[in-house]
């Protein structure tokens, strides 16, 4: 690992009370339905297929129920007319059977739901892109949906040419759209003491990726004559009640990664994601991807506010604080097989997840099913994007005996993902920001898989 720090960190210990007995029950229950069912279907589709007719696999017709044997039994709507268009326009919907895929809250996390989280379900996704109705989230105050023709973004500070923009203004300007994950800096911060959550859901469901669309930050900078000599730090400001206020290094602004954003996933942001307007800080922790933005500040020095002067700092083993370790470090998870599901018999697996990196590109995945003994380097689906999640496979074959599934993510930086004995090393047990640790699941000998971690 050759970044000078392992993230992460705060104050408190885990919530002891982050998941009721009862709540653990139903999380269960649901886990094993995860990834679309996970293997279950796979194997019930599998069993059924054995069971057809012989003249159903040759292609005759089988007989309904005391009918004709020469009329085949086909299902409703393969004999009828389906539903048609809906004159007055729709959203689309999932399907009913897929009802179960959907974010989840935390009993007991938080004292009220405008000040909590719902986690995103990454045990049924494909792919890298987070649909904008299963993207996590994270609130401080409540959402809102604000009235975009009311809406104003400001720029103010060391610039010549303060500016109080519209979104129609800021939607003429010339846009550009990106995928980048966005990770709240508590992911995982159950995990710090001990196995708290048994599904991937909760232990890594604060983490979102999507196709974001605006306008980079720096261009706006440029029209309001920004100090870009003098002007070292940037202030972000949202219009909720907690006026959630961040500092963004200019280092990152210059590069334009940074994005004025009112799009995602090809449509307007939805309201408990920003709308209709939010900052996008491609690598950093998600609380700095102000929602609801209004105002951009341009300053000499960090503002230390009060989200960032006492709350997502990291507790070092010596007692100090860390401040402004914003960037998320390289990071990845197994999410089929994960916590909660069950292999339903021996035989080939695809082990499939998800690794991220907020300095730049994911180059390899190592997978292990032995507990870190021995590692192989996983497939990695491309396009591989600079600052997004990135989908990883690799075949196993399960020989019905226990097994320890881990992943482990190195970066194009050449940093590589630490076991929970070097993070603590570094970091110490009271944290709860920036765990980026390897995460276990053991399978057990009946198919279950587990939480464990290793020493």
């Amino acid at each position: 690992m050759n970044h000078e720090n392992i993230n992460s960190g705060r104050v408190r210990k885990a919530p002891e009370n982050f998941l009721s007995q009862d709540g653990i029950r139903t999380v269960m229950e649901e886990a094993k339905r995860g990834r679309r069912d996970f293997i279950r279907t796979a194997f019930a589709a599998a069993a059924a297929g054995a069971a057809v007719p012989a003249a159903l696999a040759q292609g005759n017709p089988v007989p309904t129920e005391g009918g004709d044997p020469n009329i085949l039994n086909l299902p409703e709507h393969s004999t009828g007319l389906g539903q048609g268009v809906n004159p007055e326009g729709s959203y689309g919907m999932p399907s009913k059977y897929e009802a179960h895929v959907k974010r989840r809250i935390s009993p007991g996390l938080t004292q009220t739901t405008q000040a909590s989280v719902s986690f995103a379900p990454l045990q049924s996704l494909f792919g890298i892109v987070t649909p904008s109705g299963l993207h996590f989230e994270r609130h401080h105050q409540g959402w809102w949906d604000i009235d975009p023709s009311k809406h104003r973004l400001m720029i103010n500070g060391m610039v010549k040419r303060p500016m109080v923009l519209t979104m129609d203004e800021i939607m003429r300007l010339p846009s550009v759209s990106r995928f980048h994950f966005i990770e709240c800096g508590a992911n995982t911060a159950a995990e710090w003491g001990n196995v708290a959550v048994p599904t991937v859901q909760y232990t890594h469901g604060m983490l979102s990726c999507s196709e974001f669309t605006g306008v980079p930050l720096i261009t706006l900078l440029e029209m309001a004559g920004a100090d870009l000599k003098n002007g070292k730090f940037v202030l972000a400001e949202g219009a909720d009640g907690s006026s959630m206020t961040r500092t963004i290094p200019m280092s990152l602004i210059l590069s334009g990664e940074v994005l004025v954003a009112y799009g995602q996933n090809g449509e307007m942001l939805r309201p408990e994601n920003g709308y209709p307007l939010r900052l996008v800080v491609p690598g950093v922790q998600g609380v700095s991807w102000v929602k609801y933005l209004r105002r951009i500040e341009l300053g000499d020095k960090p503002y230390a506010t009060k989200d960032e002067a006492v709350h997502y700092i990291d507790l070092m083993p010596d007692g100090l604080h860390r401040q402004y370790s914003n960037l998320q470090e390289a990071k990845s998870v197994i999410t089929t097989p994960s916590g909660g599901q069950v292999l339903l018999d021996k035989g080939f697996y695809n082990i499939t997840g998800l690794a991220w990196s907020g300095f730049g590109k994911i180059k390899r995945v190592d997978v292990s099913v032995d507990g870190g003994r021995n590692w192989r380097t996983a497939r990695l689906e491309g396009p591989v994007h600079s600052k997004a999640l990135t989908r990883f496979n690799i075949d196993w074959v399960w020989d019905g005996k226990p097994a320890i599934l881990q992943s482990r993510a190195m970066d194009e930086t050449g940093f590589v993902q630490p076991t929970y004995k070097q993070l603590r090393a570094v970091r110490g047990t009271r944290s709860i920001y920036h765990n980026n640790a390897i995460q276990s699941w053991l399978v057990q000998e009946n198919g279950e898989v587990k939480n464990v971690q290793l020493s």
